[in-house]
């Protein structure tokens, strides 16, 4: 491997950077208000150390793990984002090539770039559908269903976005789906030929699921009238899993559970929602221990390395989901450049695992 190579989540992210136009990076790599929400939490995570134990055989060791009973080579995978093509021309098959190869959980997004009856076929069935409620819900039940024709098995309901959090570095650049664009973003785009040159092309990023919807998704579009309600008419409807996703709260974890969900998902929206929310590796815990060890509870936010993935599981999550890192590997080198990722997250987990005389993931 050369110089472009990557090692770590930080390699990948550096030269996103570098090619990247400065409004797609930042669109992807920045968090709400002043960022202060992402430091937290990345401090947080790196507060919390690992038992490091000794002379135990640790030769032979299994990153294997199972989630709503299927069996997963890794405890890792892949979040929900909307618009991965913005990353790279292909970007969201990318993914799904990967979620089908090591049998993981692909999250496809309601404003993927990508229909989603696509990626659940290119996932080879490993892709679970997420899903937003927004306006007065009909679009939103619709897709639902759609869904459920298509042949998904599990439901990811995200429930931390309100109102779409103010995250300034993207509005400066004045981005919006689908672009306009006007004098700044061509400067911007010009400066950065390669990507503009792939990405221009092979046609603008869409999404994707609202092609054949009839109406248009605007992902500014106020979600804030879902209630307990919206809840529980969504479990009523939906017959396979549901997995509630941000959830930072004990008391809403607890009714959750009362609630009939199947699993719930520790996140803060990767910081991108409310700049003082707590740190979600903290709140993992005491959920945790409020609601016992049983309780499927999944975690995302600020993973940046296999070590990262442990001190979740360590923490009490029983499957981890990994976010922007992986796009910022798809825009350095493509998809050579998310296998190198996925590779380098396997082998610091795997050392992990051994200096802390571990050899299975499985609770």
């Amino acid at each position: 491997m050369g110089a472009g190579a990557i090692h770590s989540a930080e390699d990948a992210r550096r030269l996103a950077r570098r090619r990247l136009p400065w409004m797609v990076f930042d669109y992807i790599d920045g968090a709400a208000g002043q960022e202060t929400g992402a430091a937290r939490n990345r401090a947080a995570l790196d507060a919390i150390t690992l038992r490091p134990r000794i002379l135990r055989d640790v030769s032979q060791r299994s990153l294997a793990t199972s989630i709503f009973g299927a069996e997963a080579d890794r405890p890792f995978g892949i979040a929900p984002m909307g618009m991965c093509n913005l990353s790279a021309p292909g970007a969201d098959l990318m993914l799904a090539r990967l979620a089908a190869r090591y049998r993981v959980p692909h999250g496809v997004s309601t404003v993927a770039s990508t229909s989603l009856e696509t990626l659940l076929e290119a996932t080879e069935g490993y892709a679970w559908f997420q899903l937003y409620f927004s306006g007065d819900g009909t679009g939103t039940f619709n897709l639902a269903e759609r869904a459920r024709a298509a042949g998904y098995q599990t439901l990811v309901l995200t429930v931390d976005v309100p109102e779409v959090g103010r995250r300034p570095r993207e509005l400066r650049h004045g981005f919006k789906m689908p672009f306009r664009i006007g004098p700044r973003q061509f400067i911007d785009f010009a400066l950065h030929p390669r990507w503009s040159l792939t990405t221009l092309l092979k046609g603008k990023p869409v999404m994707a699921n609202f092609q054949m919807e009839g109406y248009d998704f605007d992902r500014t579009q106020s979600r804030a009238r879902a209630t307990w309600d919206t809840l529980a008419r969504l479990r009523d409807h939906w017959p396979g899993k549901l997995v509630v996703k941000g959830v930072l709260d004990v008391e809403d974890a607890r009714a959750l559970v009362s609630a009939g969900v199947d699993a719930i998902q520790i996140s803060s929206h990767g910081a991108r929602q409310l700049e003082a929310a707590p740190a979600p590796i903290e709140m993992l815990a005491k959920i945790r221990a409020d609601l016992g060890p049983t309780f499927p509870v999944f975690y995302d936010s600020g993973i940046r390395s296999g070590e990262d993935v442990l001190k979740a599981i360590t923490m009490g999550a029983d499957f981890v989901f990994l976010g922007r890192i992986l796009q910022y590997a798809i825009a350095a080198r493509g998809e050579a450049g998310l296998e190198q990722l996925w590779d380098a997250l396997t082998e610091e987990l795997s050392i992990a695992m051994a200096q802390t005389g571990s050899v299975s993931l499985r609770h």
